[in-house]
């Protein structure tokens, strides 16, 4: 038997799991993305209301700036 036809080291069932969990979640976090890309879109039709929303959320207020 030559060292081509030997398979690559075994992964351990700890690696397995942890690569199945880090698909799953890799997944999750773009299914997550499109569902609130889809509702954003549901909401501000014109496409306006986005840049509003990133202004409310970064936490600046006009009041207290004077």
């Amino acid at each position: 038997m030559s060292s081509k036809d030997t398979p690559k080291k075994q992964r351990s069932e700890a690696e397995i799991r942890e690569a199945r969990l880090k698909q799953a979640l890799k997944a999750n976090l773009a299914r997550r993305k499109a569902q609130s890309r889809g509702r954003r879109a549901d909401d501000m039709p014109d496409g306006a209301g986005a840049a509003q929303n990133d202004d409310s959320m970064s936490g600046k207020d006009s009041e207290q700036e004077g």
